[in-house]
């Protein structure tokens, strides 16, 4: 083919060798058009709580700490789990948080110093896209 084509063989590796750039910049420049957030910057987190009172005053701690932009509280859901063995099921009170990904460790941490369960729930989700406006807000709510 080179023999046909000269350089050909050389330009389809660069060619090749180019996609990933490309793409990297592509991601970079659809960023950059939704307002500059950077998917996974933020996250959702999930926490189960005993009862809305508990809810309440983690929830407030977090967003007083700066942990959390907003804490949404979801009643009444029913967990069925296994513990030490045996099956149970409890009704229980979810928290859904906002927070930066860079904050969940201390999310979890302070979560774990004031919830009562022998073994908090804390897992999070990161935030692929969302309403720019609202993602701003959330960025600057909690702070690096």
């Amino acid at each position: 083919m080179d023999m046909l084509c000269p350089g050909f063989s050389q330009a389809l590796v660069v060619s090749v060798l180019m996609v990933p750039l490309l793409r990297i910049v592509g991601l970079r420049v659809f960023s950059m058009a939704s307002e500059g957030y950077a998917a996974g910057t933020h996250s959702a987190a999930f926490v189960t709580c005993p009862n809305e009172q508990v809810a309440k005053e983690i929830a407030r701690g977090m967003v007083e700490r700066k942990l959390a932009a907003c804490v949404n509280i979801v009643p009444k859901i029913t967990s069925v789990y296994e513990w030490q063995g045996k099956i149970e099921e409890d009704s229980e009170v979810l928290m859904m948080i906002k927070t930066r990904t860079s904050k969940v460790p201390a999310l979890a941490e302070y979560v774990r110093s004031v919830h009562p369960y022998e073994v908090a729930e804390v897992i999070s989700l990161p935030i692929d896209q969302g309403n720019p406006p609202y993602l701003k807000w959330l960025g600057d709510s909690v702070p690096e």
